[in-house]
This record gives structure tokens, C-alpha cells and sequence, in this order.
């Protein structure tokens, strides 16, 4: 797998990728109806550094990361990770993820905080806890899933 910057050459793959997932409505807080035109200010928002990974140069996931916050919480590094659908359950959020963490450690950041993990991610939250992550706060039903019902999010953290 190779992982890369992503480039302005990226974003329809990039899109092909988040679309199917933003329309799902099960694991993004973002609007189910999201336009194109949309993404560069939310997954290509300001002070993201975004990547995509590669497969026979084929793209089947991107990630970005961040700071978390700015001044006093600069130092604890954000990210957001999307798979191709096709490609999900071998192993390329973990390598994203991987890489992220490395990157984030080369970038000065002292730890990593996923704020929004939606609690019936099972998926995401497992690998995330298998990645060292810890929950360490749940914000009560502050997800509402497409069919109504609400789920917990929680915050997960690791130290770098």
C-alpha cells in the first residue's frame, strides 16, 4: 500500500470514496445531502494535511490530519479516515491510521483525539481501541442515525 499527499487530481477519488459513506449517514456528522462542491472546505478545510492511499494505483482510502485545536490544545493532532467500500476489512484504516500517528509524532504533536466516534461504528471503534485509543468521555445520543434512533459518540484519545 502506498500513502501520498493527496492531489488536486485526487478529489473525484476522494469523492467517490466519502460520498457513498456521507449518503449512508451512519458514521459522519456531515449533511446527508453534501454537494461536491462542498468537500474542499470540510474534508479539505483549512490547516488539513490530506492523503490517500494506494493500491495498484488504485485509491481505496484517504485520511487527513490536523490540530485538534488551535492555541493551548495545538499539540494534540485530529484526523478523519474513509475507506472504499470494496476495500473495507483488509486493513487500510489501520495502515492510515498507522501512518497518521507516525506523521503526527513527525509533526510535533504530543497525542492524538478523535472527537466524534459514533458508538455503532463497532468497526472503527475497535480498530481505534486496537490502536492504543481510549474512550475517554461519551457524549449521550448525540448521533442521530438515518432511521431516527440516537447512539452514543465518544472522544478517543492516545498519547504519541
Amino acid at each position: 500500500m502506498l500513502i501520498r499527499p493527496a492531489t488536486a487530481l485526487d478529489e473525484g477519488d476522494i469523492w467517490s470514496i466519502l460520498e457513498p459513506v456521507i449518503r449512508e449517514g451512519e458514521f459522519f456528522a456531515y449533511p446527508r445531502d453534501l454537494a461536491l462542491s462542498k468537500l474542499p472546505g470540510l474534508w479539505h478545510g483549512p490547516g488539513r494535511e490530506v492523503f490517500v492511499a494506494e493500491i495498484d494505483g488504485q485509491i481505496v482510502g484517504t485520511f487527513y490530519i490536523k490540530a485538534n485545536q488551535a492555541g493551548g490544545g495545538a499539540h494534540v493532532a485530529n484526523g478523519g479516515y474513509a475507506t472504499a467500500r470494496e476495500s473495507r476489512e483488509k486493513g487500510v484504516a489501520r495502515e492510515m491510521c498507522l501512518y497518521s500517528l507516525e506523521l503526527a509524532k513527525q509533526r510535533g504533536f504530543k497525542a492524538m483525539q478523535f472527537n466524534f466516534v459514533v458508538s455503532s461504528n463497532e468497526r472503527a471503534v475497535s480498530l481505534w481501541q486496537s490502536l492504543g485509543f481510549n474512550i475517554v468521555g461519551t457524549l449521550p445520543n448525540a448521533f442521530e442515525r438515518p432511521n431516527g434512533t440516537e447512539v452514543d459518540v465518544f472522544v478517543m484519545h492516545r498519547c504519541l
